[in-house]
């Protein structure tokens, strides 16, 4: 099935401004040894958009204008610095320093490299514990999640048709503080990627107390009672239902007042279930693409990959990756 205009205006938008940046963001694979790795890599480097490094076998030729680095132990000292105070030792920040996971975060951790894409081969739980240990969270924050961009065929919808939405893919229950940390990332993730203010809607199965004292719609307004005071201005609402967030008549008819309903570009679930299902139905019902996961409240980019991903999927995570690490293009 074809991709909607809406998605490769995403993206290409994303390509063309990294185009523009230099020196080159330098993005290291911990997975480079795999077939769709080194395709993505060649081409990025190809393309002269970031500076690829795989982390592969020694005596590995790789292609032109990408470069291998072997797990030497050199981030050793480093690992045990961040970890000692968890008991690990210093024989074994030598042994975990030197898995391909952590060594390509770690490169990240120490400067070597702006952003990591991993995830190939390895499950979301490993991708993400090697970040969060190596890494750690950006300051001020507490809760990493995650944040994907579906991209549908009506333009009326989100910014020209690209919707956020987030957590789909790393908290299954999240608290009322997490939920508003998830938002406060998401709309800092929404203003960065869609390029365009932020308007976020906290999902639920109740509009403005339509569902009554039930404890999963207090968690959320107790999410946004919390976001207010921490983040006062930033353009958010909730409880709303998805029709009242997406669709202006009925959140006119729904949430009388409200900025956000009708015209959130930004959606935020109320737990991992109702994001993974959701975003996932949203793709299919609208024959549209899903562009992520991608991670945030990191301190340094790091990104996980599908399994199942495929070599157009690693370089537009190459992509992202890479302007999540430019200041000021992110903020």
């Amino acid at each position: 099935m074809p991709l909607p205009q809406s998605a490769i205006d995403f993206m290409s938008g994303h390509v063309e401004a990294l185009k523009q940046i230099r020196p080159k963001k330098r993005i290291v694979f911990p997975e480079g040894n795999d077939p769709r790795i080194v395709a993505a890599a060649e081409r990025l480097a190809l393309d002269g958009l970031v500076e690829p490094i795989l982390v592969c076998e020694p005596r590995r030729t790789p292609p032109a204008g990408v470069r291998c680095a072997v797990p030497d132990g050199k981030y050793a000292s480093l690992y045990h610095e961040r970890r000692r105070s968890r008991g690990i030792t210093m024989m074994e920040s030598e042994e975990i320093s030197r898995r391909p996971l952590y060594y390509a975060s770690l490169m990240v951790a120490a400067g070597d490299a702006d952003g990591s894409v991993g995830g190939a081969s390895s499950s979301t739980a490993d991708t993400v514990r090697a970040a969060l240990h190596c890494i750690g969270t950006a300051p001020k924050v507490r809760t990493v999640s995650s944040i994907f961009f579906v991209c549908g065929p009506d333009p009326r919808l989100g910014k020209g048709g690209v919707v956020a939405m987030s957590d789909c893919a790393i908290i299954p229950d999240p608290t009322a503080v997490q939920l508003a940390e998830i938002a406060i990332s998401s709309a800092a993730s929404a203003r960065c990627l869609l390029r365009t203010e932020p308007i976020v809607a906290l999902l639920s199965f109740s509009t403005k107390g339509s569902g009554g004292q039930h404890p999963h719609v207090k968690k959320v307004t107790e999410a946004l009672r919390y976001i207010r005071e921490r983040a006062p201005g930033l353009h958010i609402d909730g409880e709303l239902q998805a029709d009242a967030a997406l669709e202006l008549e009925v959140g006119a008819s729904k949430a009388k007042g409200s900025t956000v309903a009708g015209r959130a570009n930004t959606l935020v679930f109320p737990d991992l279930d109702a994001g993974n299902i959701g975003h996932k139905l949203a793709i299919t019902f609208s024959g549209g693409a899903g562009i992520g996961p991608f991670l945030q409240g990191l301190a340094k980019p790091a990104n996980d990959l599908s399994r199942g991903c495929t070599s157009e999927e690693v370089y537009g995570a190459a992509v992202i990756t890479a302007l999540q690490s430019v200041v000021d293009y992110c903020g």
